[in-house]
C-alpha cells in the first residue's frame, strides 16, 4: 500500500527527530523517511501520515518506534580497526586505576563487545579492570545486543582466534561468552537528555559515526558536555568521518581521528 507523502509531513517529522533525538535530516532523507515509516503506519493500520503524527502526539509509548525507525545502526565488529590499536595502548598505560569507558552508541553491541575483547588481550584475562557503558537511543538494537547473539554474517570480520576464545556456538550463529558479557552494561541513554548516568572520570569515550547525524551547534553543545566526562588523559574517539576542528578548544587530535581534552 502506497501513502500520500506531503512536504508538511516531512517537515514535521524532520522538526520532531530533531527536537527529540538531536538528528538532523536532510532533504536527501526524504525517501528514507518515507520507507521506515510507512511500515509503522501500516503496522499500526494506519490511512495517512497525518494520522501517525496525531498518534504520535498522544501515544508516548509510539516514540520509541519512531525513533528506532530513523536511527542508523550498521556497526561491525573491530569496524576502523586502527582505534582498537590505539585502545590497547592506552589501557596500559592505566593500570592501578579505574578505567570507565563509556560506548555512547553501542547500535546491536558489536563495538563495545569489541573493546571487551581489546581489554581482555590487553591484560590477558577475561577478567580485566575494565567498566565498560554501552549506551544507545534505540531500544529495539539494544536488545539485540544484550543477548549477544549474532548471526555467522556478523562475526565474519572476527578471526577464527578471537571466535572460539570469546564465543561460544548459538544455533546457527555465536553468542558473546558470559565472562565478556559480564564486563558489558547495556543502557538506554537519549544523547539529547539533560542528565547522563554515566561513571566518572572515563578512560575512554567512543561516540563514532554519530555526530554526522547531528547538525554543527547540536555537536558542540554535545563536545562541550563530553570533555568533562573525561579524566585529564582519556581519549575520545570519532568515527572516520567526523573532524573536530570547530571544536578545537575542547579536543586536541592525536591523529587518526583520536582526541584528548584541550588543557
Amino acid at each position: 500500500m502506497d501513502y500520500h507523502f506531503t512536504a508538511e509531513d516531512f517537515q514535521r517529522i524532520r522538526s520532531l527527530i530533531h527536537r527529540h533525538a538531536g538528528i538532523a535530516l536532510s532533504e536527501a532523507k526524504r525517501e528514507m523517511v518515507y520507507s521506515r515509516l510507512s511500515r509503522r503506519l501500516r503496522a499500526l493500520g494506519l490511512a495517512t501520515f497525518g494520522e501517525y503524527l496525531a498518534r504520535l502526539e498522544r501515544d508516548r509509548d509510539e516514540w520509541d518506534a519512531f525513533v528506532n525507525a530513523l536511527t542508523t545502526n550498521f556497526t561491525t565488529f573491530f569496524r576502523e580497526a586502527h582505534h582498537f590499536d590505539v585502545l590497547r595502548r592506552h589501557l596500559r598505560t592505566r593500570q592501578g586505576r579505574p578505567i570507565r569507558i563509556w560506548c555512547a552508541a553501542a547500535a546491536t553491541g558489536e563495538e563495545p563487545y569489541s573493546i571487551a575483547i581489546t581489554a581482555c588481550e590487553t591484560f590477558e584475562r577475561l577478567d580485566p579492570p575494565v567498566e565498560i557503558l554501552a549506551s544507545d537511543i534505540d531500544s529495539h538494537a539494544l536488545a539485540i545486543a544484550a543477548t549477544g547473539r549474532y548471526d555467522n554474517d556478523r562475526t565474519r570480520s572476527l578471526s577464527t582466534e578471537r571466535k572460539q576464545r570469546y564465543f561460544v556456538a548459538d544455533g546457527e550463529g555465536l553468542r558473546v561468552r558470559d565472562e565478556l558479557k559480564r564486563l558489558v552494561r547495556f543502557r538506554r541513554i537519549n544523547l539529547m537528555d539533560a542528565h547522563w548516568p554515566v561513571p566518572t572520570p572515563l578512560a575512554a569515550l567512543f561516540c563514532r559515526n554519530v555526530m554526522i547525524y547531528f547538525d554543527k551547534a547540536t555537536q558542540r553543545r554535545l563536545l562541550e558536555r563530553f570533555r568533562p566526562l573525561l579524566g585529564a588523559d582519556g581519549l575520545y574517539f570519532a568515527g572516520h568521518a567526523e573532524s573536530l576542528l570547530h571544536a578545537s578548544d575542547l579536543f586536541q587530535p592525536l591523529g587518526h581521528t583520536v582526541y584528548r581534552p584541550a588543557p
